[in-house]
């Protein structure tokens, strides 16, 4: 089976010389395998027509074309399809009863489109893109019985309500104005507000403006919002975003709570929190825009160590080239060189928090991670060590130079991706080793002529990490780069920094929440310890498995290695390995 996808906002018919139409074979044969639309002038290709030749993918100057085989077998699993050269999806998740199902796949791949469907917002049009009204009727008959038959019977019999979290909770106070306490209210159909927002720490909140919440706070109103709902599958699209590891648990526990009386579906690109929060996962693979296929659900620890590996065994297919591997902390620090920053005795207030460091010192191409609750002061460090803070007391070594991703990040220009990295580092990013190393594994060479002011949160993520890597600098300041990048983008942008770092004799610091990014990336640990919104302090860096212990026996969670992958795992509470662990004072086991 032969599908040929256009990436529509890629497409632009008035820059270019109609490449695709011109070179293919077909075409220049007489046969009209492209077409061009009369209102758009984008070309339309033939799937029957066309002969795979690949021609037009490599001459189309926007790389908006994709070609693609796929097994004969997937025909019958087709649920749905957006136009004739659109984003088509293959199969479904099932929600089960009385259980977490887990959802891991990159951005791109119809987790979106999926959600719609099953929460009855989208009637699947089984790949019959002309078909205009499609049927809950025609979309039960076509799928063998079993679960996905009998959830898409209830939603025809009107039997099944549906809450969803949404994935970008930073969107929240643009669709609401007014108080915490007035959204939720608004949404309590279980009137459990007190007990949920208690739960989940909100609850000092409710007279607080929504416009003046947190990324940490956003999240959790949108996890209270949704929990209040008084519905049968629960749906919450990356429930970890902007949560510090001590919240990302207390949500696990929330959430394997609700499966016990309710279906719930999670997607999660944290793979600590899948791991342990979940009971089963279907991996999603395919072609970011072009098509999405779930795999039927495997447990947990084999789907996240096959998404590592990059291999499906059962489906006999790869969706990586490479395998994510874990380095042992130990063997890191022997390419590490003298300092490059150093610092002590920091201190700053900001209203009624206040910031403390001990000594610390930072080594030529070293990668130190920096942990720690929320609200304990890691942005105000940053923010001192980039200049845009001046410290109360203390000293630093200035003489380094900085380049610096803030938090949360902007684009702030109207122009196109590729001219927004022409104004920033002008030639330096279509350097060969910045492109294969930096560029190309976040895959922001496929987003060079969108406009960096339509770009979504992941996108967005990914050039501004490019931008931050492709600068001239001493030291890299990255703060929370992980988030809005799926599982697979997270890996690639963790080895991407370790890989600038070491071929340049450059070092960083790299602020994050999530524990397989920072053991990735890290050398040494920089540890944030107080209570947030009032005090911070900032100890180290430490080495790698000190930092970790140090900062889990905080949170009061151990970790273990997986005996095939290598990767972190954290230990079901009071286990019996939690309980050796903890015993030991090895909170984490490297």
């Amino acid at each position: 089976m032969r599908i040929a996808v256009l990436l529509e906002d890629r497409c632009q018919p008035k820059k270019c010389n109609h490449e695709c139409w011109a070179f293919c074979p077909p075409v220049l044969n007489g046969i009209e395998c492209i077409v061009f639309d009369d209102g758009t002038g984008k070309p339309i290709i033939s799937e029957p027509l066309c002969i795979g030749c690949g021609i037009c993918i490599h001459k189309c100057p926007f790389d908006a074309i994709i070609i693609q085989n796929l097994p004969a077998e997937l025909e019958v699993d087709k649920i749905h399809r957006y136009s004739q050269n659109g984003f088509r999806l293959f199969r479904l998740p099932a929600p089960r009863e009385k259980q977490v199902v887990g959802i891991l796949g990159q951005n791109g791949m119809g987790k979106s489109t999926a959600i719609n469907i099953l929460s009855g917002a989208l009637v699947p049009n089984l790949g019959d893109w002309l078909n205009e009204e499609p049927t809950w009727t025609e979309a039960v008959e076509t799928q063998p019985k079993g679960e996905l038959r009998d959830y898409f019977n209830d939603i025809l019999d009107g039997n099944v309500r549906v809450a969803v979290k949404p994935q970008y909770v930073d969107h929240i106070p643009k669709q609401f104005t007014g108080k915490v306490g007035e959204l939720l209210a608004h949404a309590d159909e279980r009137k459990a507000m007190d007990e949920v927002t208690a739960e989940l720490g909100i609850d000092h909140l409710l007279e607080r403006e929504v416009g003046e919440l947190s990324g940490g706070e956003l999240q959790r109103l949108a996890i209270a919002a949704t929990l209040l709902r008084d519905v049968d599958v629960y749906f919450f699209d990356e429930p970890s975003s902007y949560l510090d590891i001590f919240e990302r648990m207390r949500v696990v526990k929330i959430l394997q709570r609700l499966a016990e009386e309710h279906r719930v579906i999670v997607i999660e690109h944290d793979l600590a929190i899948l791991d342990v929060l979940s009971d089963l996962v279907h991996i999603v693979y395919g072609e970011r825009a072009a098509f999405g296929i779930f795999t039927p659900p495997r447990t947990t620890r084999k789907a996240i160590n096959a998404y590592l590996d990059g291999f499906l065994a059962e489906e006999n297919v790869r969706i990586r080239d490479k395998p994510i591997s874990f380095v042992r902390g130990s063997t890191r620090e022997e390419a590490v060189g003298p300092a490059i920053l150093e610092w002590g005795g920091i201190a700053k207030t900001l209203g009624e928090f206040t910031l403390t460091t001990e000594e610390g010192q930072l080594h030529q191409a070293e990668v130190v991670g920096v942990v720690g609750p929320n609200a304990t002061g890691k942005t105000t460090y940053a923010k001192i060590i980039a200049g845009e803070l001046e410290m109360d007391d203390g000293w630093c070594t200035m003489e380094a130079k900085i380049s610096y991703k803030p938090q949360h990040v902007v684009a702030e220009h109207d122009c196109t991706v590729r001219e927004w990295l022409d104004a920033e580092l002008g030639n330096r990013w279509h350097q060969g080793e910045f492109q294969s190393r930096v560029v190309r594994p976040l895959q922001v060479d496929q987003l060079l002529e969108l406009n960096a002011q339509q770009l979504s949160g992941g996108e967005l993520q990914a050039v501004s990490i490019v931008v931050c890597l492709g600068r001239e600098a001493d030291i890299y300041l990255l703060d929370e780069p992980s988030a809005h990048l799926d599982a697979n983008s997270r890996m690639e942008a963790a080895k991407a920094i370790r890989r600038t770092m070491e071929t340049n004799a450059k070092s960083a610091l790299v602020i994050d929440h999530d524990i397989y990014f920072i053991d990735i990336v890290s050398d040494s640990l920089l540890v944030f310890e107080g209570e947030g919104g009032k005090h911070g302090t900032a100890v180290g860096p430490l080495p790698l498995k000190d930092g970790m212990n140090r900062f889990l026996k905080g949170v009061g969670i151990t970790f273990r290695r997986d005996h095939d992958s290598k990767r972190p795992r954290i230990n079901k509470e009071d286990s019996q390995k939690d309980r050796g662990q903890k015993a030991a004072g090895d909170y984490y086991y490297s």
